[in-house]
């Protein structure tokens, strides 16, 4: 397993807890292992672990794993791709950034496969699993995967999900489920929750849908806008709701999946909605009243 890593970021804030959830959500990271196979992470193997970074292994003996595919848990940007020498633990270490202050690292790895500033797909091989490291630090091929919120080592650390389920801690078997897809795979009643139904939709081009839902047990309307293309990848979407006299609620931003979702209470009124989607927009007038 790795041996203690100094890290060569420093400064920013503490991740906001509730922002952190939202985020990880609507990036919906995948498993960072061709689709179908099962892999083990363990947490707790090594003491030079910070908390909720992972060490991932399959095979029954310690060799088993060296140069199995590593793939790109979601969708962004190359910002490192190297070996870090003597400056720390990582060996070869590919460093992806996904948009919102969230990153992942790749660590130990046999071979990259890709370069900084390139841009990858969810799913992307970017290389294979190995036992890299500084200098006279011998240990055993695995993946040591990190997900990471800001720049303010270690708190920005965060627990790693996968599919939208947090990583049973310290160690648990998973299926990877990164596979690709041409449908979202969010439906505007997950996002939205329980109780709600669509009573209204707009389409956004090709680029993806903008839904009106209505929870006739709380009087609770919601917009979600989901998106048709540029799936897992970090684009321009928002989604807004506007309660006769009251001030219009948005989410914006760079999303993988959707925007929203954006909830206000609305009974006997009216409401005005919208969103957007790629270089598509929808804004709807004062309707839906009672």
């Amino acid at each position: 397993m790795s041996i203690a890593a100094a890290d060569p970021e420093e400064g920013g804030d503490p991740p906001n807890e509730v922002t952190a959830d939202v985020s990880v959500m609507a990036t919906n990271f995948q498993l960072p292992f061709p689709c179908g196979q099962a892999w083990t992470g363990n947490s707790s193997a090594s003491s030079a672990h910070q908390s909720w970074e992972i060490d991932f292994n399959r095979g029954s003996t310690a060799d088993a794993d060296l140069g199995d595919p590593v793939v790109a848990a979601a969708s962004g940007t190359v910002v490192i791709s190297a070996h870090q020498g003597s400056a720390n633990g990582y060996g070869n270490l590919v460093k992806i950034d996904h948009g919102g202050g969230w990153s992942t690292y790749y660590a130990h790895l046999n071979v990259r496969s890709v370069s900084a500033g390139q841009a990858v797909s969810q799913g992307q091989r970017i290389g294979t699993v190995g036992n890299t490291s500084k200098p006279g630090n011998y240990i055993s091929p695995h993946l040591h995967y990190e997900v990471r919120l800001g720049t303010s080592y270690p708190s920005n650390i965060q627990k790693a999900v996968f599919n939208g389920t947090t990583f049973g801690y310290p160690i648990q078997t998973l299926t990877s489920r990164n596979c690709a897809s041409t449908t979202n795979p969010y439906t505007p009643q997950e996002v939205c929750g329980s109780g709600y139904s669509v009573i209204d939709s707009a389409a956004l081009g090709t680029s993806g849908t903008v839904y009106l839902l209505y929870n006739s047990g709380n009087g609770y309307n919601c917009v979600t806008t989901i998106k048709k293309t540029s799936l897992g990848s970090a684009t321009a979407t928002a989604a807004y709701l506007e309660v006769q006299g009251s001030s219009r609620i948005t989410d914006s931003g760079n999303f993988s999946y959707y925007a929203g979702p954006v909830r206000a209470s609305a009974a006997g009124k009216c409401v005005k909605w919208g969103g957007k989607a790629g270089s598509y927009v929808y804004d709807s007038p004062f309707e839906h009243c009672g």
